[in-house]
């Protein structure tokens, strides 16, 4: 029997269930693609696409169907089997306390852990309504999450190093970095297959796939060498005719040709205005370049020396890189006449068409590269700093491109298949119990709560994750393809190995300290920015006690009011 006296929690419960989601997708969904927008692998536009595509299809084709009462088991359904409302209560509470916390958190752009954000307002609703000794303490529960802050970045930044020092020496740093591409890419393409296949199967579609050991090897090999061996028929052609041979004419739908590309015929001569490939330095400048342009200035400049191999292979020279103009800021460059609002009353279709692209696609029209330059409190000298990392051949770079974009792909689809369901998981308490009266162990989502969650994660990427986009990436250390490649491989990495363990590590910590492992391989520790660093892991920090005192005050303040006393006033 429906509880319709208490169809104003539903609606509340609605209402910042959306704003949480909404706060997954502007955060954590965000900083999962900072790193490939930051290397430029994929343009903005490019990644919210992938994000789009891959949070709904993990969600609705992969992702669990079924979601915990309490998703993060740090209390018992039973405690509120009698008084079933005070359940449905303390989720809306938990909710608030989660969404308030994360919209602060967005704003001063942290990237923090959402689940650890839930389960904080969960804790503290908890506690308010059935006392601390209702909490799980222990192992199985809340100290996972403090063990979390030191284990999740330290493993995945000795896999992202691990993987990147690899790449430096196998590849980047030899006499000919691009054929030495060629003949790891295969390689490569089957690692990266293998693994996201594997965290596919372990950790995101864990309730639809129901493989044994063997059967998961046999799998997970089995895509593996299919991938790489497409790649050796047709993707290693069209690198070779584009690489190469300066095939300009060539693009991405002539992959399937394969070997046939091998018998095209001349290369006419380039147009003198064809853009080739991209420089994926563009804008970084090298210790040699920085030190010239600071005498210009007149500015002293004491760098840590290091070896800056393979500038001279990259396209373009010193000459190329220019400074952004001083006296226009970044943001300001990317509004040009044409997004100007057109003239009439602001009921007009023209009018009311222009404010609708401008919030919904407000946030595609951001340069992340640029903003990442801007000067704040927590960026110290990014020229200096960038200026640490070694520049690599700018077409052995193309070629890992395609690699981080696989990475980054599929990262997203199995945020989709298990994060999504963690964010509507208290909503679907909510729903069910107003719904049904009662609690229950298991909660079956229904497909248009999973909608809803997707459609909300997807509307905060897209209006507002360039937020924290700009707060990561070169901000906190110097990226390219190899590298941001090395980073989400190391973070795959890591979840696969914490699924396997049963530890509940974030996507967000992983992603972090595979950065900070990566940017150490340069050799010197200025090549990170710490203040970024200690800005991030203040925001881990905070997170859990935040959203818990906030959800455990809103909680106690509504629970002892006469109305929603447990005593003899009953709910």
């Amino acid at each position: 029997m429906a509880l319709h006296q208490y169809d104003y929690l539903l609606a509340i419960g609605t209402i910042f269930a959306f704003l949480d989601a909404w706060n997954i997708g502007a955060n954590d969904v965000a900083n999962s693609f900072a790193t490939s927008v930051a290397s430029r692998s994929l343009t903005m536009k490019q990644a919210m696409l992938i994000a789009t595509v891959m949070e709904f299809v993990g969600s609705m084709a992969v992702g669990a169907r079924v979601a915990e009462t309490i998703r993060t088991k740090v209390i018992s359904n039973k405690l509120f089997e009698e008084d079933p409302a005070v359940l449905m209560l303390a989720m809306v509470c938990a909710v608030i306390g989660s969404s308030v916390y994360l919209t602060i958190a967005t704003r001063l752009s942290m990237p923090v852990s959402t689940t650890h954000s839930i389960m904080g307002g969960v804790i503290g609703a908890g506690i308010a309504a059935v006392g601390a000794d209702g909490i799980q303490w222990g192992w199985k529960g809340v100290s996972q999450v403090f063990a979390a802050w030191a284990i999740a970045p330290g493993i995945a930044g000795c896999f992202g190093s691990i993987i990147f020092l690899i790449t430096k020496y196998g590849v980047m740093r030899r006499n000919n970095p691009v054929k030495m591409a060629f003949y790891s890419v295969p390689f490569y393409f089957f690692l990266t297959s293998v693994l996201l296949t594997m965290l596919i199967v372990w950790k995101g579609g864990s309730t639809r796939i129901d493989l044994n050991d063997a059967e998961t090897a046999g799998v997970t090999v089995g895509v593996g060498a299919g991938v790489a061996l497409f790649v050796v028929v047709f993707f290693v052609p069209y690198l070779y005719r584009k690489l190469v041979v300066g095939d300009w004419q060539l693009k991405w739908w002539h992959i399937p040709q394969g070997p046939l590309l091998l018998r095209r015929g001349e290369v006419p001569p380039r147009p003198a205005n064809f853009e080739g490939i991209q420089d994926y330095y563009r804008g970084h400048l090298t210790k040699e370049e920085l030190d010239a342009k600071r005498a210009r200035e007149g500015h002293s400049n004491d760098l840590e020396k290091h070896p800056t191999g393979g500038v001279a292979e990259r396209e373009g020279s010193s000459s190329d890189i220019a400074p952004a103009s001083p006296e226009i800021a970044p943001q300001e460059q990317l509004y040009t006449p044409k997004n100007r609002k057109p003239e009439g009353p602001i009921y007009s279709p023209v009018v009311l068409f222009w404010w609708g692209k401008k919030i919904f696609f407000h946030g595609v029209e951001k340069d992340v590269v640029e903003l990442q330059k801007k000067k704040d409190f927590l960026s110290g000298d990014l020229e200096a700093m960038h200026a640490t990392g070694e520049h690599f051949d700018n077409n052995a770079e193309y070629v890992f491109s395609f690699l981080q974009v696989l990475t980054a792909a599929t990262a997203s689809f199995t945020h989709g298949a298990n994060d999504v369901s963690n964010a509507i998981g208290p909503y679907a308490t909510i729903f069910l119990i107003w719904q049904a009266g009662k609690t229950s162990s298991k909660v079956p989502v229904p497909n248009w709560i999973l909608a809803f969650g997707g459609a909300s994660i997807v509307i905060g990427l897209w209006s507002y994750g360039y937020n924290i986009m700009r707060a990561l990436g070169n901000k906190i250390t110097l990226h390219s393809p190899s590298r941001g490649f090395s980073m989400e491989l190391g973070s795959a990495v890591t979840v696969i190995m914490a699924t396997r363990l049963k530890l509940p590590i974030s996507t967000t910590q992983c992603i972090c300290g595979a950065t900070v492992g990566v940017g150490l391989c340069n050799g010197t520790w200025r090549t990170i920015n710490w203040r970024m660093v200690a800005w991030i892991y203040m925001g881990w920090i905070i997170t859990l006690p935040c959203a818990g005192i906030l959800s455990g005050c809103l909680m106690g303040i509504i629970l002892n009011a006469p109305r929603w006393g447990m005593g003899a006033s009953g709910v």
